[in-house]
């Protein structure tokens, strides 16, 4: 059974799944494996529900025939408790909810990652590799110890990494921004700019899209309740587009004519909180 947006009724219903593995990536940050398949695209999401806790919409790192998996930093009360989860135990998924990355076979792309958006921007990069891609990561992060899926993103076909950190603890000292700015400025031409991460992040990767007219692709992330936009808690000023179904991945020539964008955001109860 279908509904009039399309998604299965099946999918907007949680069902519990154990978790088969898990993996620690940073001291705050873990990634969990489902033995299952959603059939997600890179840039999609799905709802992580933990019994008795919460629900929480979830980046998919990676999503095959084999399995799912998602990286999550443990910071608030649901995150926390997820972390604190072992491997048998049970975690309800729903989904996979909205848009996704989008690229032609044999594209150059240039993949923009901040913090933990390292993970779903992992997903983008390996199915591009598998089309031909030429691909240029520009990932970045506080420190060294917060960077995140390096070794996976080198090891892909047609990729080349570049890491910047805050401290200079490794690699550029600086924003990842700058150094794709600096390889534009040096001659190197891509036909699209994927992006993910913190919000000021993707605000200077908008405009640098727009000041060298290069078209891209930024994962916007809003308060998310229901997933399906039933809710309207994630509603961006002055559009009413709910990035739920409209988003999170969009076309910076929409983006930029989102008001609150790079601004604001809403909390839970609609409440605005400054950037």
């Amino acid at each position: 059974m279908t509904t009039k947006n399309n998604i299965p009724l099946e999918s907007r219903l949680p069902k519990t799944y154990r978790i088969k593995e898990i993996r620690r990536e940073t001291a705050k940050v873990q990634t969990f494996t489902f033995d299952v398949s959603l059939g997600a695209q890179p840039g999609q999401f799905i709802m992580l529900w933990l019994p008795g806790v919460d629900e929480k919409p979830m980046s998919v790192a990676y999503d095959d025939e084999k399995g799912l998996k998602i990286t999550f930093f443990a910071v608030g009360c649901m995150t926390e408790k997820l972390a604190q989860c072992k491997v048998g135990d049970l975690v309800g998924l729903r989904g996979p909810f909205g848009t996704h990355y989008e690229w032609k076979p044999r594209q150059r792309l240039a993949l923009v990652a901040g913090g933990y958006g390292a993970a779903p921007m992992y997903f983008a990069a390996r199915k591009a590799s598998e089309d031909g891609c030429k691909l240029d990561v520009f990932v970045g992060a506080r420190s060294a110890e917060h960077l995140l899926y390096i070794k996976e993103l080198e090891d892909l076909r047609g990729a080349t990494v570049h890491i910047a950190t805050d401290d200079g603890s490794r690699g550029f000292r600086g924003y990842n921004v700058e150094v794709l700015k600096q390889q534009i400025e040096k001659g190197n031409s891509f036909d699209q700019i994927f992006a993910c991460g913190p919000e000021m992040m993707i605000k200077a990767v908008s405009a640098l899209s727009a000041d060298y007219k290069i078209p891209s692709q930024l994962s916007l992330e809003r308060y998310m309740k229901c997933g399906y936009g039933l809710c309207g808690n994630c509603v961006v000023d002055p559009l009413g587009i709910r990035l739920c179904k409209d988003g999170p991945v969009i076309k910076n020539d929409l983006c930029q004519k989102i008001l609150e964008f790079g601004k604001y955001h809403r909390d839970d109860l609609g409440k605005k909180h400054e950037f």
